[in-house]
Parts: structure tokens; C-alpha cells; sequence
């Protein structure tokens, strides 16, 4: 899940070196932590959390074939 996410927000920014994803692992759920660089934000995020929202949905079905859920968590 991990890399799943780092591979898309390296598409999708100007710094791909600066892009970190930090996983919180519990029982059920696991936390992704999306960090890039700040002038990045926008574009991860994309119009109206549409990015966001796409990257969310992939993850979510990537983690139900694992039978575990994911919450993905982009921090500033």
C-alpha cells in the first residue's frame, strides 16, 4: 500500500524526491501518511480534492482485497 502511494504522488508532483509516505499499522487499520513539498500540496490534492479523492479510492479497493483498511492522510 506503501508504494502504491508513493508511485502516484510521484506522478503527480514537480519534486518527486521530497515525497514521504509513513505507515501507522494497527489490528484493522492502517494510517498512510502523505508528505510532500509545500508548493506540491495543490497538486496532490487536485481541484475540489479530486486527486485526493482518486488516490483514496484506489487504496480503499487495493485494501479490501487484503481484508485490512486503509486511511490515507496528507499532511501539510
Amino acid at each position: 500500500m506503501k508504494e502504491l502511494i508513493e508511485y502516484i504522488a510521484k506522478a503527480l508532483v514537480d519534486n518527486p524526491d521530497q515525497v514521504q509516505v509513513s505507515e501507522v499499522s494497527g489490528d484493522q487499520t492502517s494510517v498512510l501518511e502523505l508528505k510532500v513539498a509545500k508548493e506540491d500540496l495543490g497538486k496532490v490534492i487536485g481541484k475540489q480534492g479530486r486527486s485526493a479523492r482518486a488516490m483514496r479510492t484506489i487504496l480503499s479497493a487495493a485494501s479490501t482485497k487484503l481484508k485490512k483498511r486503509t486511511v490515507l492522510e496528507i499532511i501539510e
